[in-house]
């Protein structure tokens, strides 16, 4: 399964879910755990290779030192 399809799919079942009254059946709740488990063994993927955005992550900045003589 893509992992277009898999995101998808998780916002469908969110959705079912409020409009049931915040319930799954056996059902349903087997397919959403297989979804996310398909989504947190991406998500893991992408963090043990490191090609995961690191927003805040800034260089040092080197003070200039200039010393007076």
């Amino acid at each position: 399964m893509r992992p277009a399809e898999v995101l998808k799919q998780l916002a469908e079942m969110r959705q079912t879910y409020k409009d049931q009254g915040f319930s799954y059946n056996q059902e349903q709740q087997a397919q959403y755990d297989k979804l996310r488990q398909l989504r947190y063994e991406r998500v893991s993927y992408f963090l043990k290779n490191g090609i995961v955005s690191k927003g805040g992550l800034r260089k040092k900045e080197v003070e200039a030192t200039t010393e007076d003589s």
